[in-house]
């Protein structure tokens, strides 16, 4: 018997099928091209840059404690702001999207201020509250306790840059998440804590590790807000970005890049890591 196989019978890859927008070719030249342009090449002139010393030179300068201290300092208080940022940015948009308060769009505009405001501006109004002569800094100054020109002080920045991430990805998730459910699971005798982990973190799981992933990331590579509070003393409160203005000052342009290279090769690693771990919580969800 002479079987026959139609085209519908058999199952033609995704990116074979034709679309229904004409212009896939030209649309897929461009974003492509744009995406080398604008990220792939810049990456690998870093990597080249900082290749041209070697292997053992890149090594000499991964182990200078000046180096090293400078990246744990970086990497350590990012993750950490992105943390404190992942729990109160959660609050903070719970707030924003289940209640209605006078001055609830006052404060919900307010988020966004970290993303307005110059990093300039933001540092230097940083350090003059946290200051030892500032209005918060005074109050700890009188027990020994000093914020600004400490890790302390970086810490608080990133977490001030950090915090609108997660506030503003987690928010258009919560007002998806019907309230209903959470009523529902009251009157199934589900206490608050329960209802909490089991009915409203699944869901919005996802959209915090991306709001996580965008704080640290910016965290990271956070700059103008820090170098006014931070105090900037090597291996004690100079961060990675930094380091890497100083190296270029000093004509050490070698140096800096293996830095930034050090800097992109971690930052790409955690980045891999989230996205698998998201990716895994999409799938547990069944959103895929």
């Amino acid at each position: 018997m002479t079987q026959t196989v139609t085209r519908a019978a058999v199952k033609e890859p995704l990116f074979l099928k034709p679309s229904i927008l004409p212009g896939f070719g030209l649309s897929l030249g461009i974003t492509v091209t744009a995406l080398s342009l604008i990220v792939l090449l810049p990456l690998a002139a870093l990597v080249i840059r900082a290749s041209e010393i070697g292997l053992p030179g890149l090594l000499q300068v991964l182990q200078t404690p000046r180096t090293i201290a400078a990246l744990k300092l970086s990497f350590g208080t990012s993750f950490l702001a992105a943390c404190t940022n992942a729990v109160f940015g959660l609050i903070v948009a719970w707030v924003l999207v289940r209640y209605r308060f006078p001055g609830r769009k006052l404060l919900d505009a307010a988020v966004d201020l970290p993303f307005a405001m110059p990093t300039a501006v933001a540092g230097i109004a940083l350090a003059a509250i946290y200051a030892p002569n500032g209005w918060i800094g005074s109050l700890f100054a009188d027990y020994g306790i000093k914020i600004a020109y400490t890790p302390l002080g970086i810490y608080i920045a990133l977490v001030f840059i950090g915090l609108p991430f997660i506030v503003r990805t987690v928010q258009p998730v919560l007002e998806d998440l019907e309230a209903e459910l959470e009523d529902a699971a009251a009157l199934l005798g589900a206490s608050r804590l329960r209802t909490v982990f089991s009915v409203v973190l699944p869901p919005v799981m996802p959209a915090l590790l991306t709001g996580f992933l965008l704080a640290f990331a910016r965290a990271i590579g956070e700059y103008g807000s820090v170098i006014f509070i931070a105090g900037n003393v090597p291996s004690l409160s100079e961060i990675a970005p930094l380091l890497i203005v100083i190296r270029l000052e000093q004509f050490d342009y070698v140096g800096a890049a293996v830095v930034a290279m050090i800097m992109l090769a971690v930052s790409f690693v955690l980045i891999l890591v989230i996205n698998y771990l998201n990716g895994v919580t999409r799938r547990r969800l069944g959103d895929v």
